[in-house]
């Protein structure tokens, strides 16, 4: 797709005959073998999936092709490389999810109704596969009661990692709110082991999600999942460490909240950068309080969630500071050429 000619109208994946699971909506829903990445995307200009497109596999169809208006697919173009030659360059390579199928007693990959947090995030999405509606993907019916399981993989030296990932308590406070608002009559559990809401304002959110919408805080970790083979109800086995008190807790619907880990890629690209990784695999700051976008590697910064555990909030504020530091950096690179 030559993305100086696509206008984004997406009349090619009305048109594509092929359909795909989505990863952007982490496999519930379907895509197009031709298709936007998300639909944030920027440039907003469609992709095709080789793999699947049926031009590419088999010669045959090509029907986005001819239904283009703006002639912008283009079966004939070749990959290229091209040497850009820059003054600063920006690392923000994100984070993966660790895979909570490695505990085991959680059953995540064994029961159709205990999800990931992203998964959850985008059932409850407006612009997700079920356009918002929150839904048991065993049966399709509306979960009554859904719990969601903190530091799944974090603070974990065992199985896991042994930090923390910062964002959790925060986001799965705002997913149960979302839950509340959608069916107010329903009940929310969040199992957690430290509630660390350090934020200016996440503690009286934390509050107003206890007082006003009635979402229930069980401090412990839960040792066991298991699936009621009849109704596909999930029943939890955790210690409250609060009461000192072993309870189990049958719900609809389990949310587990995983770790969030650097990419796999960090390494190789740090390699190549010449820039120092954490034991972690996190891209380390030159200096985390004087210089925390800055690199061992001058013109070389980093900023969110590759450098170390952050929300969306700080990963803003620290692009924020990484783009100023890249114009600085550029200034002084073209006042130098200019002597």
């Amino acid at each position: 797709v030559d993305e100086t000619k696509c206008t984004g109208c997406g009349i090619c994946t009305q048109n594509c005959p092929t359909e795909v699971p989505s990863e952007f909506d982490m496999n519930l829903g379907f895509r197009k073998a031709i298709y936007v990445p998300f639909p944030q995307a920027v440039p907003l200009v469609c992709t095709i999936d080789e793999e699947h497109c049926l031009k590419h596999t088999l010669g045959i169809c090509g029907l986005c092709e001819k239904v283009c208006k703006a002639g912008a697919i283009d079966f004939d173009q070749k990959p290229e490389e091209i040497t850009l030659n820059v003054s600063a360059i920006i690392v923000a390579t994100g984070f993966n999810l660790f895979n909570p199928s490695v505990i085991k007693e959680y059953g995540y990959g064994q029961y159709k109704n205990v999800l990931t947090s992203m998964e959850f995030e985008r059932l409850v999405n407006a612009s997700g596969p079920t356009g918002g509606h929150i839904i048991r993907p065993s049966d399709g019916k509306v979960p009554k009661t859904i719990a969601f399981i903190q530091c799944v993989g974090s603070r974990s030296l065992g199985r896991g990692v042994a930090y923390c990932s910062s964002a959790c308590c925060m986001y799965a406070t705002k997913e149960a709110i979302l839950i509340k608002d959608h069916e107010p009559e329903s009940e929310v559990f969040i199992f957690y082991i430290d509630l660390r809401v350090f934020g200016k304002g996440f503690q009286d959110f934390i509050n107003r999600a206890k007082e006003h919408w009635g979402v229930k805080y069980i401090r412990g970790r839960p040792g066991e999942i298991i699936e009621d083979p009849r109704t596909k109800d999930i029943i939890i086995r955790c210690e409250h460490t609060v009461n000192r008190e072993v309870r189990e807790l049958k719900v609809d619907m389990v949310v587990l909240c995983p770790a969030l880990i650097p990419v796999e890629t960090n390494k190789e690209l740090g390699e190549n950068l010449g820039v120092k990784l954490d034991e972690y695999g996190f891209f380390k700051a030159k200096d985390s309080m004087l210089a925390p976008v800055d690199t061992n590697v001058p013109g070389v910064l980093i900023c969110g969630y590759c450098q170390s555990p952050k929300d969306i909030p700080e990963c803003v504020v620290q692009a924020s500071g990484a783009a100023a530091r890249a114009a600085e950096v550029i200034a002084l690179t073209a006042h130098k050429e200019a002597q």
